[in-house]
């Protein structure tokens, strides 16, 4: 029987989970991910997780924050003036707001504390700093 070995193209389906149990992430309700490993698409314990899986085989994977999304970095978070936003934006904690980088690209933040004429706006990806668990189901090897 054939198993995933790197560089291969791959369909999986998937359950991300928080160390208590809250999904935060599910292909079940959709088409399975279709990713080429070796490619830096998946988070670096997602990917090892799939080597040597055969395909309809199930399991379930712990990541360490280490490879997944890495520690909360102290250096992306960033005071912004409240007169700065949009006048119909009312500011509240874990709201998600976009903003333009110079290169013309957009980059997605979290307010992170709002204080009397300030935000505390948060660039790290939403699951820094968390421990991640998998459930994978191998679909297909292409």
């Amino acid at each position: 029987m054939s198993k995933v070995r790197e560089n291969d193209v791959v369909k999986v389906h998937y359950t991300g989970k928080l160390n208590d149990g809250q999904v935060f992430d599910s292909s079940l309700e959709r088409e399975p991910l279709q990713v080429e490993l070796g490619k830096g698409q998946l988070i670096s314990g997602f990917e090892k997780g799939l080597i040597d899986m055969a395909v309809n085989e199930k399991k379930t994977i712990r990541i360490e924050k280490h490879e997944a999304y890495g520690e909360v970095n102290e250096a992306l978070f960033h005071k912004v003036p409240k007169s700065d936003l949009p006048e119909d934006i009312k500011p509240e904690v874990g709201m998600g707001l976009v903003g333009n980088n110079p290169d013309g690209s957009q980059q997605q933040f979290r307010i992170a504390k709002i204080e009397a004429e300030d935000i505390i706006i948060d660039a790290n990806h939403p699951l820094a700093g968390q421990d991640l668990v998998f459930d994978l189901e191998l679909v297909e090897i292409l």
